[in-house]
């Protein structure tokens, strides 16, 4: 334990160093997206939402591609991530946290197709509930990655 404290200490210089970081806001004022919400969540367009299932489609940007022109696996997690989410939101309460996600990566989306992701819910139990998110190419219809995703929240008031 002594060691790793030792290499994870900062020198004197290192210290001045960090404590004249400026790290601004996460939302700048005047603006209506962060920096997230901007680069990895513009382009997602909700075409359907019914209780139980939000439907969307997804055109893939240059920003979010690996070396090798594919839809990054990060990219696709935060997908299935926000997606999930999304299915199980309830106005008027904070957003779930994900406990659990399982992404099975069955192909690859390159640079400009258009993604059609769907999210449904499995099932709920008090404050947890577990969402099964699929996406495809629109055009192929071939499966990208489907992820099962594992939430938990505040419950409903029974008031």
């Amino acid at each position: 334990m002594e060691k790793a404290r030792d290499c994870l200490e900062l020198n004197e210089e290192e210290s001045e160093t960090v404590s004249r970081l400026t790290i601004h806001p996460h939302r700048v004022v005047g603006v209506d997206s962060s920096f997230y919400e901007d680069f990895a969540l513009r382009g997602i367009r909700v075409d359907r939402v019914e209780p139980g299932l939000v439907s969307c489609t997804f055109k893939v940007p240059p920003r979010l591609t690996d070396n090798n022109g594919n839809l990054a696996n990060g990219a696709i997690a935060n997908l299935v991530d926000e997606v999930g989410g999304a299915v199980v939101y309830v106005e008027g309460l904070p957003m779930k946290v994900s406990v659990d996600m399982s992404i099975s990566f069955v192909s690859s989306a390159k640079l400009d197709d258009e993604l059609e992701i769907t999210s449904r819910v499995l099932g709920q139990r008090g404050g947890y509930s577990g969402t099964i998110v699929l996406m495809r190419n629109k055009a192929t219809g071939e499966v990208i990655a489907e992820g099962r995703h594992s939430l938990f929240g505040r419950q409903h008031s029974k008031m």
